[in-house]
């Protein structure tokens, strides 16, 4: 047998392969050690496991892996055979935690993203081995433990709780031997009392405090000034209430303070906020807090993020804004500033990515300086008192992804076109409630918008056409021309949008009938000829009022809205064949004959809307077919024959067949006499009147908000 040869460096080894083999074996043996875990630590993981309802194939797993328990999936042990790890996120386990206790070398549990419930086990809070402690996002519940006074310290340094069901109070005994704590997130729950300042006191090194959307009352305790490590204080979304105090400011490494949408007043400009050199972000929007921008800003240097919108803050910028060189989000929407925007040195601000101004009474015209913010992906200076055409610096923002200017005196809309075609990333425009009177541009030359996805020129009272241009925008889903005064018929090109799914053209002049061209829009017809809609979010959230709002654009309804114009002709059978249609308006029209009785195709329809037309004949009864129709309004029509009264329809109101005095039925002042009885058909119904049920709250079934900045006439954009 031939030997095998290593070298290394002067040094020559000659082995026979046996003896290399057998060398190697013992090599291998020495260096790695046999892991198996003890039985009490794998009766205590099966016990774990035998308490869940749900473990979505984990047993499954850790049978294939055998018997050692240090081999199982999410279960890591150290070199003594000891579990100190049991990391299973997004596991989709459900059922309680039980036994995990017991593993009395854990140092790390992490079961968050699950659908875990029951109560947390004291023994974990209470544990002499665990460090770190995660099961965010889970349906745990009840309250925390306060722990026995004989209880002595813990190792735990990170707890996160957040995202759960939890209640009560945060007390004293709660944290009693927790001196080494460092981070508590117990965001999104149900606690309530006062925010806690114990741990100042008990644990040296605290450092992280996150307690948003909570029930948390009372001020803000002076008492937090004691955690002098502190750099992160989340308390927004709660019912505190008060000033900040003075003591707030001692915390001089705080880097992340946010106080969001409390109940928090007072002037900021005679706070000591300067002394707060580390912030990085800082948060105190939706309160009520008044007076100027502090001029102190000037010293936060490492600032890069300011929230004070949904206040009552008043006076111009400060120049010292401009100071702040490290900025890349300014939110000072829904406030009372004035003057010109020229006082800031934008230029200043190299790093600048979102600039929201929303809500206020700025005037003037828009400021060069914010066309050197190259990396601005977000502009909206919407609903202010903005006026001149636009420069042709904007054209210079190529980052820009979203720009709302609605609701200000702008004008020459041609001419802001051809500047903003430049800006090849936009892909949000909203323009809305400005050029008012103005002929709609048809230039086909106007191109240059291929990755916009949101047009938005509502209430502007253009004349003309649906402009040709239009066509060529391939991206786009959603588009509001509504409040003009467009004439001439829908083109039939409007089908060859193809990702279009969101149409209102209501409030306008156009004539003619509805084409089969709106019946052929694929995003309308069928899931399987629909376009996948952009998950991207907003880059700032478009909100209705101060509480809904949206920040994606697939949370919208598939909506298609022809209301308050002058279409005539019978409503096409076709219209059966928009299969993925949410909301059809069809109000205010000339529009004559029966009711399709194809519409009860359209089962996912959510809103109808049908009133004050020349519609005749009966309700269909298969319309009861529309199990998802919560608005339906069919007033101010020539309908006759019976109501129906079972279903849904028994929940509706006089007001959505009111204006049909041939109709009868229970809720009508015309009762039903047994020869216009008949056969009920039944129908679905709904409260509207003879006013567009489309002025909806979209928030029960798509989420949080409208795309509406501000509320103009009750449906335009900011």
């Amino acid at each position: 047998m031939q030997p095998l040869h290593f070298s290394y460096k002067k040094y020559n080894i000659s082995l026979p392969l046996p003896v290399l083999a057998v060398s190697l074996v013992l090599l291998l043996s020495l260096a790695t050690p046999i892991s198996s875990c003890t039985e009490q630590e794998k009766k205590s993981l099966l016990q774990f496991l035998a308490g869940l309802s749900q473990d979505s194939g984990l047993a499954k797993s850790w049978q294939e892996e055998g018997t050692d328990c240090c081999k199982w999936e999410g279960v890591t042990c150290n070199g003594n055979k000891t579990v100190i790890e049991v990391s299973l996120p997004s596991r989709g386990l459900e059922g309680s935690i039980t036994s995990l206790g017991n593993l009395t070398g854990l140092q790390h549990l992490n079961l968050s993203y699950n659908s875990l419930s029951g109560n947390l086990p004291q023994e974990l809070v209470s544990s002499s081995s665990i460090i770190v402690l995660d099961i965010s996002f889970n349906q745990i519940s009840g309250d925390l433990h306060e722990l026995p006074s004989s209880t002595s310290s813990q190792p735990l340094k990170v707890l996160n709780i957040s995202s759960n069901l939890f209640t009560g109070q945060f007390t004293i005994a709660t944290w009693k031997g927790m001196e080494n704590l460092v981070a508590l997130n117990a965001s999104n729950n149900s606690f309530t009392g006062q925010i806690p300042s114990h741990f100042c006191n008990i644990s040296p090194n605290f450092a992280i405090l996150e307690l948003c959307y909570n029930k948390l009352s009372g001020s803000i305790p002076p008492g937090l000034s004691n955690c002098s490590k502190l750099k992160v204080l989340k308390a927004g979304h709660n019912h505190l209430s008060g000033t900040l105090p003075d003591e707030l400011f001692n915390g001089t490494l705080l880097e992340h303070l946010t106080f969001s949408s409390n109940g928090l007043h007072g002037i900021l400009e005679g706070t000591h906020i300067a002394n707060l050199t580390n912030l990085v972000i800082l948060d105190l929007g939706e309160n009520n807090f008044r007076g100027k921008v502090p001029e102190s800003l000037v010293q936060l240097k490492k600032l890069q993020e300011l929230h004070s919108g949904y206040n009552n803050l008043s006076g111009e910028l400060p120049s010292a804004l401009s100071n702040c060189t490290n900025l890349t989000n300014i939110d000072l929407k829904n406030n009372n500033f004035s003057g010109e925007l020229t006082k800031v040195n934008f230029s200043n601000l190299p790093n600048l990515q979102i600039l929201d101004l929303m809500e206020n009474n700025f005037s003037g015209k828009i400021a060069e300086t914010i066309y050197s913010c190259h990396k601005l992906t977000a502009l909206r200076l919407s609903s202010n008192n903005f006026h001149g055409q636009l420069s042709e610096g904007l054209g210079n923002l190529k980052s820009l992804s979203f720009l709302s200017l609605t609701g200000n005196s702008f004008t020459n809309l041609a001419n802001a076109l051809q500047i903003l075609k430049s800006s090849k990333n936009l892909t949000t425009l909203l323009i809305g409630l400005n050029f008012m009177n103005e002929t709609m541009p048809d230039d086909e030359r106007i191109d240059g918008f291929e990755n916009l996805q949101v047009l938005s020129l509502t209430g502007c009272s253009l004349l003309g056409e649906i402009p040709y241009w239009l066509s060529k925008l391939t991206n786009l889903q959603m588009l509001y021309l509504d409040g003009n005064q467009l004439t001439g018929p829908i083109p039939d090109w409007i089908s060859s949008l193809n990702f279009l799914f969101y149409l209102d053209i209501s409030n306008n002049s156009l004539t003619g009938g509805i084409p089969t061209a709106l019946t052929e829009m694929p995003m309308l017809k069928s899931e399987k000829t629909a376009a996948p809609l952009d998950p991207r979010v907003f880059e700032v959230p478009i909100y209705l009022g101060t509480s809904l709002q949206y920040r994606k654009v697939n949370a919208f309804p598939i909506l298609l809205d022809l209301g308050n114009n002058n279409f005539t002709g019978v409503i096409p059978p076709e219209i059966g064949l928009l299969k993925e249609i949410q909301s059809l308006n069809l109000n205010f029209n000339k529009l004559y004959g029966d009711i399709p009785q194809s519409i009860s195709n359209l089962t996912n329809l959510l809103e109808l809307d049908l009133s004050n037309n020349y519609l005749t004949g009966a309700i269909p009864g298969a319309l009861n077919n529309l199990h998802f129709l919560t608005e339906f309004n069919v007033s101010f029509n020539d309908l006759e024959g019976p109501v129906p009264t079972t279903g849904q329809f028994s929940t509706f109101t006089n007001s959505s067949f009111g204006g049909n005095p041939k109709l009868c039925g229970p809720m009508l002042i015309h009762q039903c006499n047994s020869a216009e009885q008949g056969p009920v058909p039944t129908v679905y119904e709904n409260q509207g009147g003879s006013k567009s049920i489309f002025t909806i709250t979209f928030s029960l079934f798509f989420g949080l908000g409208v795309l509406y900045d501000q509320i103009v006439l009750s449906r335009y954009f900011g």
